[in-house]
């Protein structure tokens, strides 16, 4: 999936989950959920997500970007991300998983029982 900047994103969400199964894959999106967080705040905010875009690859974005990804998945209109915004914006972004979604919550389900 390329962006308009040129950034070319590969999904690889859906291989993960199959190799980790769905619950494996939510604890990896809370580890990077981790890796981007204001410790001070516990959230995603547009200063940490700049200070800490190189983990990312993402050192080139312009401070118009950062704060538009923060807004695409700032559901509460805080201004930051807390950690199901941001893995229900990682989410979003991958069609892959959005395509399989169904599948992986009757699975993460079935495993709870």
């Amino acid at each position: 999936m390329a962006s308009r900047n040129g950034i070319v994103f590969e999904d690889f969400f859906p291989a993960m989950v199959e190799k980790l199964g769905a619950e494996g894959f939510m604890k990896e999106l809370s580890n990077g959920f981790q890796l981007l967080v204001d410790e001070d705040k516990g959230l995603i905010t547009f200063e940490s997500l700049k200070r800490n875009s190189a983990l990312l690859g993402l050192q080139d974005m312009s401070d118009d970007e950062v704060k538009c990804m923060v807004r695409e998945g700032d559901l509460d209109g805080d201004g930051a991300l807390n950690e199901m915004e941001f893995c229900t914006l990682m989410f979003r972004l991958s069609p892959g998983l959005m395509m399989n979604s169904t599948k992986w919550l009757v699975e993460a389900i079935v495993s709870e029982m």
